[in-house]
């Protein structure tokens, strides 16, 4: 049954895809490197580690959407769909709204309910965060990944005046 449900969320995304870029990305432009190019970054940079991303899972850089797949490095969440929407949730977390997000979560949820726990757990990593997700990352490739994600990875103190 849950391969049912997961090739039904597999039809969805296809179908809005091509639509979540052309409406929601239409003053983004595609990053200037391709998965080749990126293993030729520095090992321990975020560049190489993205590119190695795309090899390990025989993925191909989707113009407009390269953001996306560093959040995947950067959150650790996996591929597969109850990963997808844990990371959706995570973003939401962590301030990103807009309709697409909020469609996935709400899709995502009522066809893979049996992950809720997983999904607000995200939710709160997202709010532990330093909030990333306007970033654009194609300006970091050079960083050291590690250095980075442990960045991202400590929410900003509050300072009262």
């Amino acid at each position: 049954m849950k391969k049912i449900r997961v090739q039904f969320l597999l039809f969805v995304y296809n179908k809005t895809q091509k639509l979540y870029r052309k409406y929601f990305k239409k003053k983004k432009r595609q990053w200037q490197f391709n998965e080749r190019q990126l293993l030729e970054f520095q090992e321990d940079s975020l560049g190489r580690k993205l590119g190695e991303f795309y090899h390990k899972h025989g993925f191909s850089m989707i113009p407009k959407m390269e953001n996306h797949d560093v959040h995947h490095l950067i959150t650790d969440c996996g591929t597969n769909f109850e990963d997808e929407i844990a990371m959706q949730y995570l973003l939401l977390g962590n301030g990103k709204l807009n309709a697409h997000l909020l469609a996935a979560i709400v899709l995502g949820t009522f066809i893979l309910p049996e992950y809720i726990r997983i999904y607000i757990k995200a939710y709160r990593k997202g709010q532990t965060m330093k909030a990333f997700h306007e970033w654009d990352f194609e300006g970091l490739l050079w960083q050291n990944f590690d250095h980075l994600k442990d960045f991202i990875q400590q929410k900003d103190p509050v300072v009262l005046y």
